[in-house]
């Protein structure tokens, strides 16, 4: 079998990717898909983690924007992102994968704690591992986790998954029909031009030590495992692109 491209890699899939058509919650076959995809390329030999949103139940910005206390708002978040790991899990297990839950927040009778190095011996042992919870701090998004969970983790690569979007633009291409396309950036490229394909703690993050990021539509069969096989899919921002 060929070698993957990435030997491990964190995917971060956002909360809204679960609602399928819905206005919030989850959807059944959504999750059926997603979760296939993940087994096709952990069966590829990819050590797998992944980082889940709490978009579909729940925005603290939103919340905050009412009058919300910021920190109550983001810890609300934390426990949305949680619900979205055990349906996530329960949907994995049902394709054949076997899967742990590690969560930033203490929640002992449905997850694991974060601990990095249980993770690491997961993965090792070919488990995939979602960590929910965001970082447990406040003030924090979860593309600020994925990021701070690649890099301890070890990961090749950080992999972000979009709804309908398979790259990065340089305006909202849902918005504007003639919203250009990058195939390669570079993580300083991506910042100074605000492009909005991660937040920009996160970009720092893998800025500063050079992790790749791959964004793509995790929607088109395929994409995912097309990308750990080495083909280019979507948006590459990394030290190297020009």
């Amino acid at each position: 079998m060929t070698e993957p491209a990435y030997s491990r890699v964190i995917l971060k899939m956002s909360g809204e990717s679960f609602k399928g058509d819905g206005e919030f919650g989850l959807d059944a076959d959504t999750l059926h898909f997603v979760s296939q995809q993940i087994k096709d390329i952990s069966d590829m030999g990819t050590e797998v983690g992944v980082v889940v949103g709490g978009g579909n139940f729940w925005r603290g910005a939103d919340y905050e924007q009412t009058g919300m206390d910021r920190s109550t708002a983001d810890f609300a978040g934390m426990l949305a992102t949680i619900m979205n790991a055990l349906a996530l899990q329960d949907a994995l297990e049902r394709v054949g994968v076997t899967v742990r839950t590690q969560s930033a927040v203490s929640m002992p009778s449905v997850a694991e704690p974060y601990i990095r190095r249980r993770a690491v011996r997961h993965l090792e042992k070919g488990r995939v591992v979602i960590f929910a919870g965001g970082t447990g701090n406040p003030y924090m998004t979860t593309d600020t986790a994925a990021a701070l969970r690649a890099l301890e983790i070890g990961a090749t690569a950080l992999i972000m998954a979009k709804n309908g979007i398979d790259g990065v633009y340089d305006s909202d291409p849902l918005k504007n029909p003639e919203a250009k396309k990058y195939e390669k950036l570079t993580h300083y490229d991506a910042l100074s031009q605000r492009l909005q394909a991660l937040d920009s703690t996160a970009l720092s993050l893998c800025m500063d030590n050079s992790l790749p990021i791959v964004v793509f539509d995790i929607f088109k069969a395929g994409n995912l495992a097309s990308i750990l096989s080495g083909e280019h899919v979507g948006t590459l921002i990394s030290d190297e692109a020009k």
